[in-house]
């Protein structure tokens, strides 16, 4: 939460006979209610921030949150930190469950819904609340249950018409925003938490389905949610309601007597005003509440007289009685706690069910995967004619040498694609993985398997068979798997760049000028032997090096440039800098470039190039895993 930054919370629960909670609530009160009872004491928060410039740098500690103390079957807007999704390093006090510490999978207990929805939108509603059932309910629930709990949470947010729909996204039309939200809370509602925590849920919704999702909600469970400025329908549902100023609290109580209590310190809301409005008036000290008031103070100084008139209020004494009242003995610091994740399902099934997902979702949106088919074959014919009828001969082998330079490169610069892989989704990767729905390393597989297969191996496959029925002479399975392992490797370490990342931009920068550097170390535009010896060493990063020396192996061993036909054209060639020399064979013109053609020299390339995808995914996967996580 951000200084200054003011919030609604409210508690959703049973109101008493008029309509209203009563202002006198005790722990057994509340313990008769539905849901569980949330507790948090003496809470503050901070967070490290650096000012200054490079070696100029200090760093000061920015507190968003102190001390307070509440009693909630509702929350303040600290609602990150409630729900354990915040970083815990920069918090003191205890949050307690019925009296007890939050235990180490609450996160995974609970429900959770952003305000920007996360569901996938190439699946249908139906879809997206299985896959949910699938992940966070155990093995032991039988899928017949879980089809009837998926069609129970379907007809109670009345998504039945839309059920078999397409969710929608950026690209495809799908279901209404309201439809959205409500998807986005039945995957929380699947597990039945005792707890649900709602992060501006009417954000993005007209004032009618607003109205519709809260009402909704109200089902017996403590519903903690945050809202900012709603309309008077929804206001007039709250239970209790706190308000909350540069990170301290100017009001926790019955949401009946806020506009009696804050009338008693001086400020009246006028006639047909919304509470709400009038509310964040106070809250922001420049409006007519506060010129209506009688007191000449405005910003900060108006906001600490409020602040300590609460602290001083009777709703204040009662709501610190209450808390006294709740057993405290189990309390402990919850920090070590709060980073623990626990999964329903082994490691097999939630690869099984994110594959399925992951494949689906590339079949739901075959732009790119088509877009990358049609220009992989397009940049085949090309290649084919212009490289087409090769000769024996001076120009055959500066032909031959330019087509295999392009297709390393095309196969490397064609692999920035993958950049996207772990970027697009990383909000939805981050709410799942927290929630426990599945483990880093299933992902991780799925995700691979997803994109090396449909959009590395078949375009692999399809550029050379176009290439080897159009030029000739190579060994097809040698070039199509140094085609494949050049692609590979590229797409590894395009993933090791762009993994945890949150947007592409910078990652496509540097993969472009990464390989534009791997390029000049390929062995066509500079002979590598030439290269001064503190700068050799670089040739063995470049991955389009590797790629055309095995290429090169296939293609030009056993090849002789001297026929009696073309021999004198050969020896008195000076248009090709490269080789104007004699070299009768192809096995000359590799060892000039400092080429073993022998088999060894062959396949310690395709080795490498192992080695690094080896090295690359390991990369991704440790950045995927020690990304932040928490907010």
């Amino acid at each position: 939460m951000a200084e200054g930054q003011s919030h609604l919370s409210i508690q959703m629960s049973d109101s008493n006979t008029n309509g209203t909670p009563s202002r006198k609530q005790s722990s057994a009160d509340l313990a008769g209610r539905g849901g569980s009872i949330l507790t948090f004491h003496n809470i503050s928060y901070h967070v490290k921030m650096k000012t200054g410039f490079l070696c100029y740098q200090k760093t000061v500690f920015k507190h968003l949150f102190r001390a307070c103390l509440c009693l909630t079957n509702f929350s303040p807007s600290l609602l990150d930190i409630l729900a354990a999704r915040k970083d815990p390093h920069g918090l003191s006090g205890d949050i307690l469950i019925n009296g007890a510490p939050q235990p180490a999978n609450f996160k995974c207990t609970s429900g959770y819904v952003v305000q920007d929805d996360v569901v996938t939108g190439t699946l249908t509603v139906r879809e997206n609340l299985k896959f949910s059932a699938a992940l966070r309910l155990p093995k032991s629930v039988k899928e017949h249950e879980k089809n009837e709990r998926v069609n129970q949470i379907i007809k109670e947010l009345g998504l039945s018409k839309v059920a078999d729909s397409k969710v929608g996204t950026q690209f495809t039309r799908g279901v209404s925003g309201g439809e959205r939200k409500r998807t986005s809370i039945g995957m929380e509602l699947i597990i039945d938490p005792d707890i649900l925590f709602l992060d501006e849920p009417t954000t993005g919704l007209d004032a009618s389905t607003a109205n519709a999702v809260l009402l909704m909600a109200k089902q017996g469970k403590t519903i903690i949610f945050s809202i900012h400025q709603p309309r008077y329908s929804i206001f007039r549902l709250f239970d209790n309601l706190t308000l909350l100023a540069a990170g301290r609290v100017l009001y926790h109580g019955p949401t009946r007597h806020a506009m009696e209590y804050f009338q008693s310190i001086g400020y009246e809301c006028e006639p047909y005003n919304n509470p709400a409005d009038f509310f964040l008036d106070v809250i922001n000290g420049d409006s007519t509440a506060v010129a209506m008031s009688k007191t000449n103070e405005t910003g900060t100084g108006m906001k600490h007289r409020t602040v300590a008139k609460y602290f001083n209020s009777a709703y204040y004494q009662e709501t610190k009685a209450v808390l006294e009242s709740i057993s405290l003995g189990n309390k402990k610091k919850t920090k070590a706690v709060f980073q623990q994740i626990t999964y329903a399902n082994s490691f097999l099934h939630q690869l099984k069910w994110v594959s399925k997902r992951t494949f689906k979702n590339l079949v739901g949106n075959p732009q790119a995967s088509i877009a990358q088919l049609c220009v992989t074959a397009f940049l085949g014919l090309v290649i084919g004619a212009i490289f087409f009828g090769l000769k024996e001969d001076s120009t055959g082998l500066q032909n031959r040498v330019g087509a295999m330079f392009f297709l390393t490169t095309n196969q490397c610069f064609s692999s920035i694609s993958a950049i996207e892989l772990f970027v697009v989704e990383k909000k939805i990767f981050i709410h799942e993985y927290i929630s426990g729905y599945y483990r880093i390393s299933a992902y991780f597989i799925s995700k691979l398997m997803a994109d090396l297969i449909p959009m590395r191996t078949i375009p692999s496959i399809t550029f050379s068979c176009i290439i080897y029925f159009m030029l000739g002479k190579y060994a097809f399975f040698t070039m199509f798997f140094t085609l494949m392992m050049v692609s590979y490797t590229a797409t590894s370490m395009a993933l090791a760049i762009a993994a945890g990342e949150s947007t592409d931009a910078v990652a496509n920068l540097l993969m472009t000028i990464t390989f534009v550097f791997m390029t000049i170390f390929s062995g066509l535009l500079v002979n590598l032997r030439s290269i001064l010896p503190w700068l050799a060493w670089l040739k063995y990063f470049s991955i389009p090096r590797y790629g055309m020396t095995a290429l090169q192996i296939n293609e030009l061993t056993g090849l002789n440039f001297c026929s009696s036909t073309n021999n004198t054209n050969l020896i008195s060639n000076n248009n090709y800098p490269q080789i104007s020399q004699l070299w009768c064979s192809g096995e000359e013109y590799l060892k000039n470039q400092g080429i073993d053609a022998n088999s060894w020299g062959l396949w310690q390339n395709h080795l490498a190039l192992v080695c690094m995808t080896i090295i690359f995914l390991t990369i991704a996967y440790l950045k995927l895993h020690f990304m932040k996580k928490f907010s």
